[in-house]
């Protein structure tokens, strides 16, 4: 099974190098009432302690869309952005590396390594592929014009622009962009025992689960579609195409789960493994291996792919 660019890693804290923001919600009769923008945040961020907002408050790391600080008496005001630094007591290097495929004046193609995440969450602040794209390019208007999961691999369309971002947008919105997907899984023995190829259309209701960044197979009105074809067989192993027609978080990976066959080094399905140090010898075997689409900008066809999984 395939893995990409191994280099060395070292656990450190940091502070991101970018600043998120969050929107202070309008007022409700129902809402709840903050007399300050710390009594939001403490509210808002429930796993993080008041006194380290406090702290971050007092050492100017909290502040408007304007540059101007907020300290720990300033008021509430709805619909205003809350800029702030994202921190983390120890960040480990994800040792595998990003590599750009394509750029210019609008998009960036890359490919992401297993583990990295896309964006900014939970323990990764600056081990995101956004911040180390800005890094290599010095561009810091990069931003993903969709998702892909931190454990999975593949190729990535990023924005550069914000004037044409919302173009690229628009093609996932309208479904003018097709991603297609390979998976390894250990087959049950009805497909072991069947002559390749073999496909399946799997439509089902996906809604989230317990906890809930897990996603479950409920009842109801379809509202995810995937087509699946197994490709190849090798030691009970078979190498699987995907073509999401929708895009449900963990789509592919419930689908695979759903068929029986759930995909190799998956830690949450079917059953939750506990929270631990990710094991770099062991990615799961997902990957977002083609993009294909019209460029809205140049009218180009863009058709990029990178190295299949090996089983």
């Amino acid at each position: 099974m395939s893995s990409h660019f191994a280099d060395s890693s070292s656990p450190l804290g940091a502070i991101a190098a970018q600043p998120s923001y969050v929107v202070l919600p309008r007022i409700t009769p129902s809402s709840p009432h903050y007399l300050t923008v710390l009594d939001f945040l403490i509210a808002k961020f429930e796993q993080i302690p008041a006194d380290v907002w406090l702290e971050r408050i007092k050492q100017g790391k909290v502040h408007w869309q304007n540059g101007q600080l907020i300290s720990a008496q300033t008021p509430y005001e709805a619909t205003q952005r809350v800029y702030y630094f994202r921190e983390v007591s120890i960040e480990k290097k994800v040792p595998f590396t990003e590599e750009i495929l394509y750029q210019d004046d609008h998009k960036i193609i890359a490919y992401k390594p297993h583990f990295l995440p896309v964006t900014p969450g939970g323990d990764y602040v600056n081990e995101c592929l956004v911040h180390r794209l800005r890094l290599r390019t010095g561009i810091d208007t990069i931003a993903p014009a969709h998702r892909l999961d931190k454990d999975t691999a593949g190729v990535m369309l990023m924005t550069v622009n914000p004037d044409t971002r919302h173009a690229y947008h628009q093609l996932f919105l309208d479904g003018r962009i097709k991603k297609t997907y390979q998976a390894v899984a250990r087959l049950n023995k009805s497909v072991a025992s069947q002559a390749l190829p073999q496909s399946w259309t799997v439509k089902n209701r996906l809604q989230r689960g317990v906890p809930s960044f897990t996603m479950q197979v409920v009842d109801g009105v379809s509202n995810s579609h995937s087509e699946i074809k197994l490709l190849e067989i090798h030691n009970n192993l078979g190498l699987f195409e995907l073509e999401p027609v929708t895009g449900k978080t963990h789509q592919l990976r419930v689908h695979m789960q759903s068929l029986g066959m759930p995909i190799l080094h998956d830690r949450f399905y079917p059953a939750l493994q506990p929270k631990g140090d990710d094991n770099y010898q062991q990615p799961l075997q997902l990957l977002a291996k083609r993009l294909q689409f019209i460029d809205p900008i140049s009218q180009q066809v863009n058709d990029w792919q990178v190295k299949e999984l090996i089983i």
